[in-house]
């Protein structure tokens, strides 16, 4: 934007030169009024700590704005420049050396970019994830809760239904339960799930759970969805988590699998992490990660007891979710892996 008492007819002058010079060619004198170089305090500090003269720099930041790497890249030239004819005044005394004289091929100078770096093109599922979370994250506004709980009663109830007959040939593993746990408490608290209707200002309630379960895929992250999860029983839950997983690992989700979530799930703690801050998938409005179950000292009936123990993390859309009910919804997760029974009695 140019200054106060600037002239602004015309092409930018400031503009012109600079792309002229990216031409390779002159733009003419220079024009007596310049526009200063637009950045933010910390960028212009760095600029002087390097002896980078801002109005040299090629802004690539949205407006104009000289970033802080447009800064490291024209320390970069500037150096390099500045070495290149120290580099040809030393190596020239070397070539007049006669032949018969054994010399020392001088070291090779240090390449920073050959080999150091390696530039991967974003594009497919990096691609579209990548524009997923930038809209998601500067979308909706994320507030994310944590609780630890004592799972060891589920852990004990998932053994237990590896030998039920009823889940015969299907994969009961920890994940089932918690997925059935976020279903009852979405039952029990179901303004949690909505979604935002920007255009018609609206809040859209819905009546199904299509529950997404985020998946790590050599491809990148993707995250298929179960249609109409809260129709579900626990061994029809089961068969679709199984088919879900193996469909996602062989490549072989449809896009319409990845449509339509309403709320998801996304275990990290198969990787050994603790917990997470996860950020929403677009147009859902939470979505739970689930850390690593490890044994734990823990206080049961009193005694410091080793029990095993995991953190919860609910992020959720602010703009729909108060933090009251996601905090209901949160609580409620975690009194049924505490109490695996509740899925009985709160169903």
């Amino acid at each position: 934007r140019p200054r106060k008492g600037a002239e602004t007819a015309g092409a930018n002058p400031a503009a012109t030169a600079v792309q002229a010079e990216l031409n390779g060619h002159g733009a003419g004198p220079a024009p007596e009024v310049r526009e200063r170089p637009l950045a933010k305090p910390p960028v212009r500090k760095l600029a002087k700590d390097l002896g980078v003269d801002l109005t040299t720099v090629v802004p690539s930041g949205p407006d104009g704005i000289i970033t802080r790497e447009d800064v490291h890249a024209a320390a970069t030239t500037t150096t390099a420049a500045a070495a290149a004819p120290v580099t040809a005044a030393t190596a020239e005394p070397a070539a007049q050396a006669p032949a018969a004289v054994p010399a020392t091929a001088p070291a090779p100078a240090a390449s920073y970019d050959t080999g150091r770096e390696t530039r991967i093109p974003v594009k497919g599922v990096r691609k579209a994830t990548a524009a997923a979370m930038i809209g998601s994250a500067f979308t909706a506004p994320h507030v994310t809760e944590f609780v630890t709980v004592d799972v060891t009663r589920t852990m004990k109830l998932v053994e237990e239904l590896k030998q039920d007959k009823e889940f015969t040939g299907l994969r009961v593993n920890p994940l089932l339960l918690i997925s059935k746990a976020l279903l009852v408490a979405i039952k029990r608290h179901p303004d949690i799930n909505a979604s935002w209707d920007e255009a018609a200002q609206e809040i859209v309630l819905k009546h199904y759970v299509n529950l997404g379960i985020a998946a790590a895929t050599p491809r990148g992250l993707i995250v298929p969805n179960i249609k109409d999860a809260h129709a579900k029983t626990l061994p029809q839950l089961a068969e679709s988590l199984g088919e879900l997983v193996a469909t996602a690992r062989e490549g072989r989700t449809s896009p319409a699998a990845m449509q339509g979530g309403t709320v998801t799930i996304t275990n990290v703690g198969v990787f050994g992490v603790d917990t997470g801050t996860p950020i929403l998938n677009p147009g859902e409005s939470a979505i739970l990660a689930v850390g690593a179950i490890k044994l734990q000292p823990w206080v049961h009936k009193g005694k410091v007891k080793p029990r095993q123990v995991t953190t919860l993390a609910l992020s959720f859309d602010h703009r729909l979710v108060d933090g009251e009910l996601g905090s209901k919804v949160l609580a409620d997760v975690a009194a049924i892996l505490e109490h695996p029974k509740r899925l009985i009695s709160w169903a």
